[in-house]
């Protein structure tokens, strides 16, 4: 049995997940972004009652139609792609997800619009700006380094991005350094 949960978003989400399934005394086989899998093992009604309610006061949501699953599934594709420097360098987004995912970029794309009320690019822009401000907080990185570890081709490129979703230029945020100004990836 497989459950699928809506705002799962981080390894936090991950952890705080995993120590609820401990407290409610069910063990998983494993435990994923937007993913809790059971195996073989089918979980009663009470039991899945208890989950859904710790898990609602948590912030998450449990899913049951495909589409919001898939969504789902889009965005943890999405923040997977944005955390992995290799895999912007290897391949396009519309063949990582369309091979991630085992649906046609096409269908992936309109249904995700459709439902989020933004495009996927648009989506993954804003997840990529929010990785830049972590990575400026961090401050290990020069700004050179980390357009080239988001994928653009120029810093001039991530800073035009970085004004237009922020307000801001990527050096003002950095010399700001308030947390307030990051959101969470749920949020984005």
């Amino acid at each position: 049995m497989k459950l699928y949960l809506k705002n799962m978003v981080c390894d936090r989400c991950t952890l705080v997940v995993q120590n609820l399934l401990k407290e409610l005394l069910l063990t998983p086989v494993s435990v994923q972004l937007g993913e809790v899998d059971f195996g073989d093992t089918v979980l009663d009604g009470e039991q899945l009652e208890s989950f859904r309610l710790r898990v609602e006061a948590l912030g998450f949501e449990l899913m049951n139609d495909k589409k919001s699953q898939l969504i789902e599934a889009i965005k943890k594709q999405l923040i997977l792609f944005v955390h992995s420097e290799d895999e912007m360098e290897k391949r396009k987004l519309s063949v990582y997800l369309s091979q991630s995912l085992y649906h046609d970029y096409n269908y992936l794309s309109h249904l995700f619009s459709s439902v989020e009320g933004v495009t996927i690019e648009q989506y993954l822009i804003n997840q990529k700006i929010e990785r830049a401000k972590e990575l400026l907080v961090y401050d290990e990185l020069n700004l050179t380094e980390i357009a080239h570890r988001l994928g653009y081709s120029s810093v001039a490129h991530l800073s035009r991005q970085f004004k237009k979703i922020t307000g801001m230029t990527p050096t003002t945020f950095k010399q700001l350094r308030d947390p307030a100004q990051r959101q969470s990836l749920d949020k984005v």
